[in-house]
């Protein structure tokens, strides 16, 4: 694993079964031709590289690379171990018996199982939003909530792009001015390296998984590509949980609570468009602003307007 070269290089792969994985991404949510398609997004390393440059190395600028830490919960296995077998067991083992509301999680704490990082969280994109879905940790779903209220960070790039966003430092240098207040408040709670990784295809983007490291620096070749497998498999279970497709249409009920609080969100919009006579981004960036300065969330401040427990008032 340490001698891989650093890099966005993802590739595709599956296994068959209910949570199959990638192979089973088929129709709206692509296929692995899809997949070879995509391009990644270099945060620190300037611009982006594109799968078809992935053998010619790296892509415009350079990454610095810093010593990996010590992992012993890294179970990818080793360089020569088919990879996607071992996602694949791993993803099913972590998922085999679980609810449909305890699913997601459950492929977060998988993920961390994986790959050389702490924490993962998963949200879902409505009307341009995130709103966070599940965690493998309380500081995974703090910095999930944070990327929605601000509007901005690795997570939201990564949905707007569609593209794998690779912030390897957030400490200093590009990725540390591309998203500041993201940066600080992420470094303040312990993080240093974000990877968010598209679910969904090359042209529909459901959300994202958000992968946070404790320490500077990048993933290699291989890795990109399990973090890769690891999204796509949460994007098929997503749309399978969604679709009712494995337990009947009653298992979508455990949808009803992200999405009672977007429509919470947008008719605070509303509502606040009328208060204080502007357009729709205007009330959603005060919306967002009010939340950051109360140490709130967007949806816990839109849940205040619409039930008249807060008004925004003209300057």
């Amino acid at each position: 694993m340490h001698g891989d070269e650093p890099g966005p290089s993802p590739g595709s792969g599956g296994e068959a079964g209910a949570f199959a994985g990638p192979d089973n991404v088929s129709g709206s949510f692509g296929t692995p031709g899809d997949e070879s398609r995509r391009t990644t997004e270099r945060e620190g390393g300037g611009g982006r590289v594109r799968r078809d440059e992935r053998d010619r190395g790296v892509g415009r600028g350079r990454e610095t690379r810093h010593p990996r830490e010590a992992h012993p919960a890294h179970e990818a296995g080793h360089a020569g171990e088919p990879d996607q077998v071992r996602v694949s067991d791993v993803l099913a083992e972590g998922a085999r018996g679980a609810d449909p509301a305890e699913i997601p999680g459950k492929l977060c704490v998988a993920a961390v199982r994986l790959l050389p990082v702490a924490d993962a969280s998963v949200s879902l994109r409505s009307n341009g939003m995130p709103v966070q879905l599940s965690s493998s940790s309380a500081r995974a779903a703090h910095l999930a909530d944070l990327q929605a209220t601000l509007g901005d960070g690795p997570c939201t790039s990564a949905a707007k792009t569609r593209a794998a966003v690779l912030a390897t430092d957030l400490t200093s240098g590009p990725d540390a001015d591309r998203w500041p207040v993201f940066a600080q408040q992420a470094t303040a709670a312990g993080v240093r390296a974000v990877y968010a990784m598209p679910l969904g295809n090359d042209t529909v983007c459901v959300g994202t998984l958000d992968l946070y490291r404790d320490v500077p620096g990048g993933l290699t070749r291989r890795e990109v590509r399990i973090a890769e497998l690891v999204a796509s498999v949460m994007t098929v279970a997503l749309t399978a949980l969604a679709r009712g497709q494995e337990n009947g249409p009653a298992d979508d009920l455990w949808l009803s609570g992200l999405g009672k609080a977007h429509d919470e969100v947008y008719q605070a919009v509303g509502m606040i468009m009328v208060q204080l006579g502007v357009d729709s981004d205007e009330a959603l960036a005060r919306l967002r602003a009010d939340a950051f300065a109360d140490s709130r969330t967007a949806p816990e401040v839109a849940h205040d307007v619409v039930w008249h427990l807060k008004r925004f008032d003209r300057d």
